[in-house]
Parts: C-alpha cells; structure tokens; sequence
C-alpha cells in the first residue's frame, strides 16, 4: 500500500482505538509456534520491522524476547517508545534500514509489507530482513490481500472511542491492475474542539503466494507459504536462513 503520511501521521494517535479488537496476545501464540517449527536458531532475539504502535512487541518483551523495533513513522514511534521504555526502537524504512547486529528472528506483519508498490522493493525488504538474521533463524512475514480473495467494491464501517474523543472510519475498496485501492473518510468528533474530517487512499500491491515465494528465494532465504495467517484473505510468508551445515548439503 502506498502510505498516504496522514494516515501513520496525523491518525497515530487514533490507530490503537482503530485496532483494539485485534487480538494480539492470540498472534504473538502463533508467532512463537511458527518460530518453534520452523527456526533453527534460538528463537530468543527478535526484530519487528514496520513496528507500528508497539503492541506485538510489547507482548514479546513480557515474554522475555530481546526485542528491537523499526518503523517509517516518526509518530508511531513516539507512541511505542511510551510504551516500551528501554526497548531500542529505530527509525528507517524497511528496504534501507542497517542495524549492527542479527535476530533469530525477523517479523514483518499486519501487511506492512503492502506498503511496497513493486516486485523490486519486495525483493529488497525480503534481502534486509535476509541480512538481519542469523543463519537458521526465521523471517515471518504477513502479505496483503491476495489477488484471488480481492474484494472489489467492499465498503466498511468502523466506530470507535479514543479517550474523549469519536473516530468514525468509512472505507470503500477498488481494484485497478494488481492494486487494490482503498479510500478512508474519517470523521473525527473532538472532544471539546469540534469535528474533522480526513480523506486518505492506499494503494497495496497484490502478490499471489507462488510469487512470494520466489522473491523470498531470490533474496536469500528458503520460503514457506502457510495458508492459515491471522487473516483469511492473507496467509503467512515464511523464510528461513540457511545454516552453514544446510548450505554444505546443497549440490
């Protein structure tokens, strides 16, 4: 999906209200059972790229995970780092970013990933997120919408409150080529100051799951598409970093 910036800038502070009935605790659960199965590290250090508000890794550090976030947003971040004082949170795109280290673990989810536009950009978040882990460690990736279970022409409606104030969030999706385009009218009653009123698009490029994985190979690491993610229109995208024992066995 290609970002409008109001939409992580100017609506950060309504984006945890928006999602309070995501069930985090439920996707962290699956999260370290896909780590059990699939990794060949120890699964203890984790890196959460396209980190958001911090939920997921807020449920990792409880769970004794040393823990590292990135994101593009500098106002989500600030929203994380009331959230998770001590825990390194960086800003950078996922495509670019550097840190000095490697993780057992690399997530990428709630389909961040869309916000890619092309194939190539795919490919070079999928070779990032190859070069901050560890050999036999495990990239865990959640995709946007597939292009068999596309929606065209779904209309939503979300109400929430946030403190005083009440979000109201009509959304209408199209589907033009291999992108979905999804216009958001929000209706913001503040409390006290009055009502506003914010239009944004997204535009969010569809991969089907074969594709996926052949950008994830491309970039370094051996893919698994598991069909049951959080979402059912989204599925869950997995790499795992070869071992020097793995890659001596190859022909």
């Amino acid at each position: 999906m290609t970002q409008d910036s109001r939409l992580y800038r100017d609506l950060a502070k309504y984006y945890d209200a928006q999602y309070s009935r995501k069930d985090y605790e439920a996707e962290v659960h699956r999260l370290d059972a896909v780590v059990r199965r699939y990794g060949r590290s120890r699964g203890s250090s984790w890196l959460d790229v396209a980190c958001g508000t911090g939920r997921h890794l807020a449920l990792l550090r409880s769970r004794h995970r040393d823990c590292v976030g990135v994101d593009a947003s500098v106002e989500m971040l600030r929203i994380a780092r009331k959230r998770l004082p001590g825990v390194p949170l960086v800003h950078g795109d996922m495509r670019s970013f550097r840190l000095d280290r490697e993780f057992d673990v690399v997530t990428c989810l709630f389909s961040a990933i869309g916000h890619m536009t092309t194939e190539r950009d795919l490919e070079t978040s999928f070779a990032n997120f190859a070069r901050h882990l560890k050999p036999g460690g495990v990239a865990i990736v959640e995709p946007w919408i597939l292009p068999a279970r596309a929606r065209p022409g779904h209309v939503h409606l979300l109400t929430v409150k946030s403190g005083k104030d009440t979000v109201v969030r009509l959304a209408y999706s199209r589907i033009r080529g291999r992108h979905t385009i999804i216009r958001y009218h929000y209706l913001i009653g503040e409390w006290g100051r009055g009502i506003r009123h914010i239009e944004v698009t997204d535009r969010g490029l569809m991969v089907d799951p074969v594709r996926l994985q052949h950008l994830m190979k491309r970039a370094g690491l051996r893919p698994r598409f598991l069909s049951r993610g959080f979402y059912t229109d989204r599925g869950l995208l997995i790499g795992v970093k070869s071992t020097p024992a793995s890659r001596s066995r190859q022909p």
